[in-house]
């Protein structure tokens, strides 16, 4: 049974960080494309950031963002502990949502992916001015 389980969240001042974490059991993220999305409360569910790394030595990442967390928000990956990270700075209340963790399968591996394989059940962020 595929898990993909998020922490990290919580309630921080405008101006703080987080850093995310999405654990995997069941499913080995290896080099496939992963996902961070969030979804704010009456609002449509939004693509963050993906990650894949490339199959040929040294195996960089390749990462992508919505331009509104583009320079805030870095993704990365610890393969050997089959978990994926986002790193969140100068947070600002309108990133607050809850946020998930996604895995893909094949394809182009972008922010805006929304086919996800397996999804997290998510972590809640909330920012504060």
């Amino acid at each position: 049974q595929v898990q993909l389980v998020e922490s990290g969240g919580g309630s921080v001042q405008a101006g703080g960080s987080l850093r995310l974490s999405c654990a995997a059991s069941g499913y080995t993220i290896g080099f496939n494309c992963m996902g961070w999305f969030r979804q704010a409360p009456g609002k449509e569910r939004e693509g963050v950031a993906s990650e894949y790394k490339i199959l040929v030595y040294p195996y960089p990442s390749v990462a992508d963002y919505v331009d509104s967390v583009k320079v805030r928000f870095t993704v990365s990956r610890d393969s050997p502990k089959n978990t994926l990270y986002l790193q969140m700075n100068s947070l600002k209340p309108e990133d607050t949502a809850m946020y998930y963790c996604a895995a893909f399968s094949g394809g182009t591996c972008r922010a805006n992916r929304t086919d996800a394989r397996h999804w997290g059940q998510g972590t809640q962020v909330t920012v504060s001015t």
